[in-house]
Parts: C-alpha cells; structure tokens; sequence
C-alpha cells in the first residue's frame, strides 16, 4: 500500500497531556477499526507531534481514505502527500 504523510493543524497538541494524546489515538484507532470492518486497506503507522502540527503516517489503498478518514475522526487532515521514496543513512553506502 502507498504511504502517505499527513500534516494536520491541532492547536496546542505540543502541550497536550498523555491523556489528551491518549484519547485522540483511541478515536483515530476506532474509525480505522470501523474503516477495517468495512473492508477499507488504510493502517495508521504512528505520528510526530510538533509544535501545533501532527504529522501522521499511513499506509492506505488510496488518498480518498486518507480523507475519509480525516472527515469521520474529526482531525482534519491540512495537508496530504504520498511519500514517493526513502532514504535513510544506508542509502549513501548502496
């Protein structure tokens, strides 16, 4: 499945308390459990928070469930883009 980077505009998440994040994650989990039960291929692989921004990770059949996503969780997604390639520190060595 494609990968996909989200960036989302949450303010105040950088200082949000571990039960705040907590709770966000458990309504992300549970409309991606709902998406999963309706046979839709999109997996949350984890997320950076910085600042009044997330940047999530995902791996979906396509942007639209990215989307859909966003729309059913409640978290806006203000930015989407497919991650193309990776390179890492091993990539100057091959």
């Amino acid at each position: 499945m494609p990968r996909y980077i989200i960036e989302r505009d949450i303010p105040e998440i950088g200082s949000a308390a571990r039960e705040e994040l907590r709770g966000a994650a458990q309504q992300s989990n549970g409309v991606l459990n709902e998406m999963q039960a309706e046979q839709k291929k999109i997996q949350w692989e984890h997320s950076y928070v910085a600042g009044d921004k997330t940047f999530c990770i995902y791996l979906a059949d396509n942007v639209a469930l990215i989307e859909e996503h966003a729309e059913r969780s409640g978290f806006p997604a203000t930015k989407v883009t497919e991650v193309r390639k990776m390179i890492d520190p091993v990539t100057a060595e091959s």
